[in-house]
């Protein structure tokens, strides 16, 4: 065989497998689809003069719409930290593509560090379900969802996951201005129906600037402190107080986190982060 039959062969060999590559289906094509649909008809009821169904019933004069040049997007206000609780971060992409599940995330993380976004950070994301903190009952429409790739149970955290999230964290919380405290787990806002993220390095992350973390020599309580109206004050919703004192403890206490009940370490540290929250 001579040297251009040679070159011509292996030409038409690379041609093959390049329009094989090109031709290969991407599998997130439907749900990419579907995103780029709904995202069309959110931007229609924006663009509507007037809004469209914001009638306002039962006045006696009609309501006159006039638009006015000083307004902006709607911006998040807190991050929510998850563990997906499933074996891969493709599993996790799998989950969020399809209408079943009803769940979703803005971001998703995974072991290797890989950052993927699945929601605009100016839309509601599907990932926070019932539950409450502070006065926030709706955290859906006031948060950004982030998901980190762990089974929830035998997974370590790796560098690059926790890396890559102080990395996205950072972006956030300057683009948004989100405030210090504003950084929480699945856990604190949804106790006794959430653990998550579970075993996680919250005082990395407060290091960083992502929540706050007690202080390293603590001092004890007051006798005549309210843990439980402590509690409160940073946040849990303590109507069911055993659920409440598990979420903290999921959170800041980690190797006492199946007792529901305060000791006195709890009690100090609590009396140390109120001084932070307030």
């Amino acid at each position: 065989m001579n040297t251009k039959s040679t070159i011509i062969k292996a030409g038409l060999a690379i041609l093959i497998a390049s329009s094989f590559i090109a031709c290969k289906p991407y599998k997130y094509a439907e749900s990419d689809k579907e995103y780029k649909r709904l995202a069309k008809g959110f931007s229609k009821t924006i663009a509507a003069m007037p809004p469209l169904n914001q009638q306002i019933d039962s006045l006696s004069q009609p309501v006159d719409f006039v638009g006015t040049v000083n307004m902006s997007m709607r911006k998040a206000n807190y991050v929510m930290i998850h563990h997906t609780a499933q074996d891969s971060t493709a599993q996790t992409l799998r989950t969020f593509t399809l209408k079943g599940p009803a769940t979703s995330s803005h971001y998703v993380i995974g072991r290797d560090g890989k950052v993927y976004q699945m929601v605009n950070d100016y839309l509601r994301a599907q990932h926070a379900g019932v539950g409450k903190w502070g006065s926030v009952t709706d955290m859906n429409s006031s948060s950004i969802g982030i998901e980190m790739d762990n089974n929830g149970t035998t997974d370590p955290w790796t560098e690059a996951q926790i890396n890559s999230l102080l990395t996205v964290l950072g972006s956030l919380k300057k683009k948004y201005s989100i405030p210090t405290a504003n950084f929480i787990g699945h856990a604190d806002y949804a106790p006794g129906r959430k653990n998550d993220p579970k075993n996680f390095p919250w005082e990395t992350l407060a290091k960083k600037g992502f929540g706050y973390w007690y202080d390293a020599n603590l001092e004890p309580a007051p006798e005549n402190f309210d843990a439980v109206a402590g509690l409160r004050i940073i946040g849990y919703n303590i109507a069911n107080l055993p659920n409440a004192i598990n979420a903290f403890k999921i959170h800041f206490v980690q190797d006492d986190a199946q007792n529901k009940t305060l000791t006195e370490r709890d009690r100090a540290i609590i009396y140390n982060l109120v001084k932070k929250y307030q």
